[in-house]
């Protein structure tokens, strides 16, 4: 199926995303029917979103066009009573293409936003890589006896010091520079327990004698650590839009012809994903204090979505509610110095430091260094971003801090057009709503009329809202919450 392909007559025009698997079984069905099919990626091709809703009136992909009738989403093309489609299938090859067709890209028109991160990642090495190399294969690290504790792989500020000074021929005032460097830059961290954990290297009284380890030494069960980040630490923003093209490109290539399931066994066996893992662990010295309330969210949207797959393809997806528990609480990245689990990047980072579903504490504690990096104030509409709706997914593939905010209401909006995120029956004026409402309602304003003034405010325009405000305005409201679909998605 080429992109835009097209014939003297007519054509199917079919607006998707990468890694959308409602669009791969829509693709898949109009494969079929062996006729005309463009297939245009919005998320290459931002500029035509605004377009395509108000074309469709909706903010899902995939949208559908025979000609330019629209049929609307992949629910939509599977339900076509087979005399309509075989209706739709006659237009398009016997009618030329009407001059109200809907748009394709031109071709001047730049592929990409995100398409400009497909190139492979080029690493530049850090200046200090070397010689961090050289430290781990020296006889400073060790076993080292503080009180009646002893601490594997670790060493004294004094022992790297004298070590860059007799082997590597520094003055002990370049020695301590480079220590602090080393501090700094996250290639090392303080032994928990063996001194101040967050002081300067080589100051203040005793701080020679305080241990270190080399970050990937530091005990946690990370999936990103084993090795040590040698490259020049790449901007957050872009190191997170890699991974997650990365990700997608890999769930792309491994879902089944019908959309419905994922070859994860293939996945983890594709050298992509080889490549994924090694730009991986250059999240371990990513810096994180200095980003923007934007730019936290960005950075933390894409990484959570790409840890997820990556705990799926080295752990299993989880498949009852002790396993989904333990598998948030334990699936991690060794981020800028700090392990950040699952539930710690949504309801530490982005929801504000909140407590979770089963949780009985905050994720960071008033000491916890993790706490700097979490927002201010938790941001509801992640919860649309960290999960695509049943029927059709937000037309974003990446986030990025320009215009993040449009972004998650564009996932706030295509999550509530979908009938598993929300239903309204003005016969019984009662409303339907995600688990994810009831789980997280705190955050929409914690009563049912905030909740659903909340609903109201972040719909589009459509007969949904419609009825919606007839219903609020003709009094009480009833609110239920709809099963969630844990199945998993796994082919194997």
């Amino acid at each position: 199926m080429g992109e835009f392909e097209s014939s003297p007559l007519g054509r199917v025009t079919v607006y998707s995303i990468q890694g959308c698997p409602h669009c791969i079984q829509a693709k898949a069905t109009l494969a079929n029917l062996k006729i005309p099919v463009c297939d245009v990626d919005v998320g290459k091709h931002p500029e035509l979103r605004a377009r395509v809703k108000e074309l469709t009136g909706r903010s899902t992909v995939p949208q559908i066009f025979f000609n330019n009738i629209h049929v609307g989403g992949n629910d939509d093309l599977q339900k076509l009573a087979p005399e309509e489609l075989q209706r739709l299938v006659s237009l398009v090859k016997e009618q030329p293409l009407p001059a109200d067709a809907p748009p394709l890209p031109e071709e001047n028109q730049s592929e990409s936003t995100a398409g400009q991160t497909d190139e492979e990642f080029k690493c530049e090495r850090d200046e200090f890589a070397d010689l961090v190399e050289e430290l781990k294969h020296s006889n400073v690290i060790g076993s080292q006896r503080k009180g009646l504790t002893s601490y594997k792989k670790s060493f004294s500020g004094n022992q790297l010091v004298d070590w860059l000074q007799k082997e590597k021929g520094m003055a002990r005032t370049q020695a301590l520079n480079t220590g602090q460097a080393l501090l700094k830059k996250k290639y090392m961290v303080s032994v928990h327990g063996s001194g101040q954990p967050d002081c300067s290297f080589g100051e203040g009284k005793g701080t020679m004698d305080t241990l270190y380890r080399l970050l990937e030494d530091d005990p946690h069960s990370a999936l990103n650590t084993g090795q040590t980040a040698s490259c020049t630490p790449i901007q957050a923003a872009e190191l997170s839009l890699l991974l997650r093209e990365l990700i997608l490109k890999l769930f792309s290539e491994h879902l089944s012809a019908d959309g419905k399931y994922v070859d994860y066994k293939g996945m983890s066996a594709d050298p992509v994903f080889e490549r994924y893992c090694e730009l991986s662990i250059q999240l371990q010295r990513v810096e994180l204090l200095s980003l923007s309330r934007e730019e936290k969210l960005a950075f933390f949207i894409n990484i959570y979505n790409a840890l997820v797959i990556h705990g799926y393809l080295r752990l299993g997806a989880p498949t009852n509610m002790w396993q989904r528990y333990r598998f948030f609480n334990y699936v991690s990245y060794l981020i800028g110095g700090e392990v950040f689990t699952l539930q710690d990047i949504e309801n530490g980072v982005l929801r504000g430091n909140r407590k979770g579903v089963a949780q009985l504490r905050k994720p960071f504690s008033k000491t916890d260094p993790r706490l700097r990096v979490a927002l201010p104030d938790g941001e509801p509409l992640i919860h649309f971003a960290l999960n695509c709706g049943a029927k059709g997914c937000p037309p974003i593939k990446t986030y990025t801090p320009q215009d993040i905010d449009g972004q998650l209401r564009i996932a706030a909006e295509a999550f509530l057009e979908n009938d598993d995120g929300c239903m309204v029956d003005s016969g019984k004026r009662e409303v339907r709503l995600s688990q994810i409402f009831k789980w997280y309602k705190v955050d929409f304003g914690g009563t049912d009329e905030k909740l659903l003034k909340w609903v109201l405010e972040h719909m589009g325009e459509s007969p949904k809202k419609t009825s919606l405000k007839d219903i609020l305005s003709a009094g009480k409201t009833k609110v239920t919450f709809l099963p969630y679909d844990w199945g998993s998605n796994s082919s194997h």
